[in-house]
């Protein structure tokens, strides 16, 4: 995929002392997006299966699933550090040791910094959707984005998109039923292993319902 399309908007927000403070102590985990090649064992001091979560937001669902499954390793990338601060706050309140955060592109994370087959699992919930239709172009999940995790994704790990915007699932669901790598496995209403999101909650409170697609890497 190009990489002079952005599909992310850097917004810039206030950074509470509270925030600012735990990421001066949890400093070291988080991983700058620099293009430098990654190794998860040596990143997370475990081996253990690795799920990559792009655009983690406030983190209330990032955190809420890796205390659910500690088993995995759960590396969250988002290109705002306000909210990477809040996800650190909350790995620090609820003491959990599998999880790590990335500041910068996913993109550029899951292409040129992990290896191959690496990854077992990539999340994407609630990307920006760019609703206007003129700029459908910079929305994250294309062609080229759905190349990438096929090469990071182990065969047989998941991809899990999850969007309220209708024209944008409508657009995941026919890349992903077209693309040779995956299989649709299921496509609906949330999942129970989903948590609802800050961010989802507010839109099925005005009306706008969520859709969930899950796929297996053939």
């Amino acid at each position: 995929m190009s990489d002079t399309i952005r599909s992310y908007r850097h917004r810039r927000g206030r950074m509470g002392a509270t925030t600012t403070a735990v990421l001066g102590r949890l400093g070291d985990r988080i991983v700058a997006v620099d293009g430098s090649p990654l190794d998860p064992t040596t990143l997370f001091s475990r081996a253990a299966p690795l799920v990559v979560e792009v655009g983690s937001g406030m983190g209330e669902a990032t955190a809420a699933m890796a205390a659910a499954d500690p088993g995995r390793n759960l590396l969250a990338v988002d290109v705002h550090l306000q909210g990477l601060g809040r996800l650190l706050r909350r790995i620090e309140e609820q003491g959990l040791t599998n999880v790590r955060v990335a500041e910068g592109d996913a993109v550029v994370l899951l292409r040129d910094m992990l290896p191959p087959d690496s990854v077992d699992e990539v999340r994407v919930f609630f990307p920006d959707p760019w609703p206007k239709s003129r700029h459908a172009k910079r929305r994250l999940v294309q062609q080229g984005f759905l190349d990438v995790v096929a090469t990071r994704l182990r065969a047989g790990g998941m991809l899990h998109v999850a969007t309220d915007w209708t024209p944008y699932a409508e657009q995941v669901a026919a890349l992903v039923r077209r693309h040779p790598s995956y299989v649709v496995v299921q496509e609906g209403p949330r999942p129970a292993s989903r948590p609802v999101t800050r961010f989802e909650q507010q839109g099925l409170d005005v009306g706008r319902a969520s859709w969930d697609l899950l796929s297996r890497r053939v």
